[in-house]
């Protein structure tokens, strides 16, 4: 039976009008609260258009939560999943006690909801593709549910990060696009949103009946300021207590009071090439830029050394599944002879053609990204010295779709909790036209494909990895993009006030609900 529950926090909530009794912003290291920069604004904080894809989504819980160090532990259930022999289903006990936002009670009806919500095309979830193994789920009674998969799939606990909304809210199915929970979420989670003014700020209150008990810090307004150079600016002038910054940037903001840290990621750099391009998809020049590029170069230079060099997109922090042969010497003398040998002779002006085609194309990255810009400028110099000319454009996010079939990207992506969320959506071929990040420059090669739909349905852990392993050996092989770094993040935030800062492995997400501040929730005022 379906719980009857109103959908509205408080009096009312909308968009730029603060809830009843919301105070006003808090000021930088006023006791039980912070101030916040963020150079990327959510367009929706709803888990369905793909909010906390990863976790650490603070208005929401998932069944699990990921602890900080690569494993999940239970969050709204009240142990770990447990899997038949085939791992084909999983069946979670759930957490008692559990309220919404609005008080009304948290039950397997609403993971169920949620869930289904995600795979059906009724309600036009821009994460189906994540979920494209579950067949379906049921709440086998209030405080259970089961999960049934449509083929063995060991690495099921990682889509169990997802933050559940009330059924309710999906009683309707209805595209997601104009959900409420788009602006106003209701969740479980540590924080509620009691404001948010579109291009501005928003404004966390803690939640004083959270399951995990009420979080110390009990006020968070976090402001929106895209260009990274103004975020250092306001920190250095001591304007906020916390933000993330590229990691030069970072040390320069830094000032008495504050103190500079860098995460370890999964979260890679790469240069995405179209690879139905006459010059960007042949496979010589895409073999040539990868020996091109000069990745410790770039580490060094653009990164301050926070980093580690990218052939491929499983990093070593991965374990037995990251191969370390997978890799691609610094060699332009023997990217300059491959593509000798494909035909491509170096013109008056020194940049190769063949049979009357210039070896040119274009790479954009997004202009507000200021990491991206110099990596892509560091790419295309790299590539230049080869005989071939990469033509930058900075684009805002909403011009990339239209252009990827024939324009590289300056591309990020990682995922720390298992090896199949951080490298099927970027080179299966099935991933092609999932999403516009699924592997967007429609990379194809039969021996990766084969080696990676085997990884996921593999359930012994060593043949998985060793599975892994040949998809990274098969990809340099004939690569389709070019890897360039597993970049670490970096922040600078206010030393004091509270104890409980734990240094994550972050994913691809950064930013205020990562950063320091993934566990803020747990802080606790300083003796």
């Amino acid at each position: 039976m379906l719980k009857r529950r109103s959908l509205v926090v408080g009096l009312s909530l909308v968009v730029g009008v603060v809830a009843a009794g919301c105070a006003a912003p808090s000021q930088p290291g006023e006791s039980g609260a912070m101030l916040l920069a963020d150079g990327y604004e959510p367009e929706s904080v709803n888990p369905l258009l793909g909010y906390g894809a990863e976790g650490a989504a603070k208005f929401y819980d998932g069944l699990l939560a990921f602890d900080g160090r690569a494993q999940l532990r239970p969050a709204l259930a009240v142990e770990q999943p447990q899997a038949n022999a085939d791992a084909t289903t999983w069946t979670v006990k759930l957490r008692d006690g559990v309220k919404f936002h609005d008080g009304t009670p948290f039950d397997a009806e609403d993971v169920a909801a949620t869930y289904r919500a995600a795979i059906d095309p009724a309600y036009a979830s821009t994460i189906s593709s994540d979920y494209d193994m579950l067949a379906g789920v049921q709440a086998v009674d209030p405080h259970t549910v089961r999960f049934d998969l449509k083929f063995p799939y060991s690495a099921w606990p990682s889509k169990m990060v997802l933050g559940i909304v009330p059924n309710e809210a999906l009683k309707t199915p209805a595209s997601q696009e104009n959900s409420p929970l788009n602006t106003r979420p209701v969740g479980t989670g540590p924080y509620r949103l009691v404001e948010w003014r579109q291009g501005d700020q928003m404004t966390w209150a803690a939640n004083p009946d959270y399951w995990g008990g009420a979080p110390a810090v009990h006020d968070i307004t976090v402001v929106f300021a895209k260009d990274d150079n103004t975020r250092a600016q306001r920190l250095a002038a001591g304007e906020f207590d916390g933000t993330v910054l590229p990691p030069v940037l970072a040390e320069g903001a830094a000032r008495d009071g504050f103190r500079v840290v860098h995460h370890g990621t999964a979260d890679y750099r790469s240069i995405a090439l179209p690879n139905t391009h006459p010059v960007a998809g042949d496979r010589a020049v895409r073999t040539a830029l990868n020996l091109a590029v000069d990745r410790d170069g770039m580490i060094k230079a653009l990164l301050g050394g926070h980093g580690k060099p990218a052939y491929a997109p499983i990093p070593p922090s991965m374990g037995a599944h990251h191969e370390p042969a997978a890799t691609f010497a610094h060699d332009p003398q023997q990217a300059g002879r491959i593509l000798d040998d494909a035909g491509w002779r170096v013109g008056a002006d020194g940049i190769r053609e063949r049979n009357g085609t210039r070896a040119k194309f274009t790479v954009m990255y997004f202009a507000d990204d200021s990491l991206r810009r110099d990596l892509a400028t560091g790419f295309a110099s790299d590539a230049r010295k080869v005989g071939i000319e990469v033509e930058l454009a900075g684009v805002d996010r909403s011009a990339v779709a239209g252009r990827l079939a024939t324009d590289g990207i300056v591309l990020g992506g990682g995922n720390p909790m298992d090896p199949d969320p951080q490298v099927y959506s970027s080179l299966s071929s099935s991933a092609i036209g999932t999403g516009t990040y699924n592997n967007p420059g429609q990379y194809r090669n039969a021996e990766v494909d084969a080696a990676l739909d085997a990884a996921r349905r593999e359930l012994d852990p060593a043949k998985r990895a060793e599975l892994y392993r040949q998809a990274q050996r098969a990809y340099v092989a004939d690569p389709g993009l070019v890897y360039l770094a597993f970049i670490d993040h970096s922040y600078v935030l206010r030393d004091g006030g509270f104890t409980g800062y734990q240094a994550p492995v972050e994913p691809h997400t950064h930013g205020t609900t990562w950063g320091p501040w993934w566990n803020v929730e747990t802080w606790k005022p300083s003796a």
